[in-house]
């Protein structure tokens, strides 16, 4: 079993950057929450190639699936929250509108 990467670790690293420079909490908590699915995920999947009785394969599976499903409504909702607030998918940078309301929010 394998995860559908919509976003690469280094992307969402990036998303989260942002959010930690200008304050815009949520893209950046969504791909944190991506990558700890991910590492949920790749903690199963050693699990199932370490198990030796078939109980404990089908316990990992089971998680190893749910993640899995976790992981592809995380990657759907960050594409719609960037979507959302319009910023470029290409380059993943938040759109300047967005810096300029929050730098406006920090001044006053």
């Amino acid at each position: 079993m394998k995860l559908n990467i919509v976003y690469s670790n280094a992307q969402l690293e990036k998303i989260r950057e942002q959010g930690f420079v200008y304050m815009c909490a949520c893209p950046s908590q969504v791909s944190e929450q991506i990558a700890r699915l991910r590492r949920l995920f790749a903690y199963q999947q050693n699990c199932i190639n370490g198990s030796e009785t078939p109980l404990d394969i089908k316990t990992h599976q089971l998680i190893a699936k749910a993640t899995s499903r976790a992981h592809d409504m995380m990657q759907e909702c960050l594409h719609d929250v960037l979507v959302h607030e319009k910023w470029n998918l290409e380059t993943l940078e938040m759109p300047d509108n967005l810096r300029q309301l929050l730098e406006k929010t920090l001044l006053e």
